[in-house]
């Protein structure tokens, strides 16, 4: 797979450049690229803001600037994007940046230990070659090889070359129906549920949604209340009944953390017993658990699979071949939808009838 790697290595770049580097948002993910930073030695000048957020206040001791105050400010500069958009809008707003100056969106974990680099990607370059030869079609690894690019360069043209839109994968790889009887892991407070109930025209025959987080789950209540046929668990997904614990965020990014609050966890094996057509798991880096988890499920009842696959560094080649052990005839695809950094990058699987 390296022979696929088209520039310098991120982290290598800001290393070797005399340009200031400048971070464009605050919050936690400039947080998370500030300790990147200052273990590889490398300093940045700014932090700046979208012209709405800027009311003066400082980050980090620095005080935040507009990005017309940078442009003023240096004449040649590289950015640092530290936040998450899937906004068309401002999606169109860093493209447009992109093309003004030296622009990055660096790719920190999400969950689990440690930086996706090029040595890395050169440790594990068989597995990620059987991850490529798993996929079956075209666009699926022209995909894959972009995100890769997209994790150790940060250049964002490789994301937005590569942009699905959910609705097509719905109707195309998914082809989703009135039929379907879903399995929501991470169901957050419904909103793929929602995407999911626009692909069928609001017609489903079953939905059984697991969120652990309380804070979410009540607002998963709240926001499904009007559905019929659909059961709510307080519960994570795991491989096994246990208690963890949990980071208690209420946001769609709480996960396990040894100091948080206990949570119970179980197995979609354990609990569902319903012929199911759909699994959908977006579980902040439990996915392969949770995939152990309904092993006997998944091989009975074959259902469509939609494993998110950026959580972390080794879900690219670990997830499609637990798929594929699962049952050989899963035709196993991968997108990347419309967001940066490359968070909702995916795999979907379909069992191939004609196999």
């Amino acid at each position: 797979m390296t022979e696929y790697i088209k520039d310098i290595p991120l982290w290598d770049r800001l290393k070797a450049t005399d340009k200031p580097i400048v971070l464009y948002g605050m919050g936690n993910g400039a947080d998370m690229i500030i300790e990147v930073l200052e273990a590889i030695g490398v300093q940045y000048r700014d932090v700046f803001a979208s012209d709405e957020f800027v009311r003066g206040h400082s980050f980090h001791g620095k005080k935040v600037l507009t990005y017309s105050e940078i442009k003023e400010k240096y004449k040649d500069f590289i950015v640092l994007m530290t936040f998450a958009v899937h906004d068309i809008p401002t999606l169109n707003k860093i493209q447009e940046m992109s093309k003004e100056c030296e622009f990055y969106s660096p790719t920190v974990p999400v969950a689990g230990k440690g930086l996706f680099t090029y040595e890395y990607l050169r440790e594990h370059d068989e597995d990620f070659d059987k991850a490529y030869n798993i996929l079956c079609d075209e666009k699926s690894k022209s995909d894959f090889i972009d995100v890769i690019n997209f994790k150790i360069s940060g250049k964002t043209e490789y994301l937005f070359r590569s942009m699905y839109e959910k609705e097509r994968l719905y109707k195309e790889i998914m082809q989703l129906d009135e039929e379907e009887i879903i399995v929501d892991l991470g169901a957050y407070d419904g909103d793929t549920i929602r995407e999911f109930l626009c692909a069928t025209d609001g017609k489903y025959k079953k939905i059984y949604a697991f969120e652990p987080d309380e804070k979410n789950f009540r607002k998963l209540t709240a926001k499904t209340e009007n559905l019929d046929r659909i059961e709510r668990f307080n519960i994570g997904a795991w491989d096994k009944k246990e208690t963890l614990f949990f980071a208690k965020k209420g946001g769609r990014n709480s996960r396990k953390d040894e100091n948080g609050i206990p949570v119970s966890f179980d197995s979609v094996d354990n609990i569902i017993k319903d012929k199911i057509t759909l699994l959908k798991m977006d579980i902040e880096g439990a996915e392969a658990k949770a995939l152990d988890g309904a092993k006997e499920t998944i091989k009975k009842y074959l259902p469509k699979l939609y494993v998110c696959a950026y959580h972390r560094n080794e879900d690219m080649y670990v997830l499609p071949q637990k798929i594929k052990e699962f049952d050989s005839r899963y035709n196993v695809y991968f997108r990347h939808h419309p967001y940066i950094p490359a968070w909702e990058s995916n795999f979907y699987a379909v069992i191939d009838v004609n196999m």
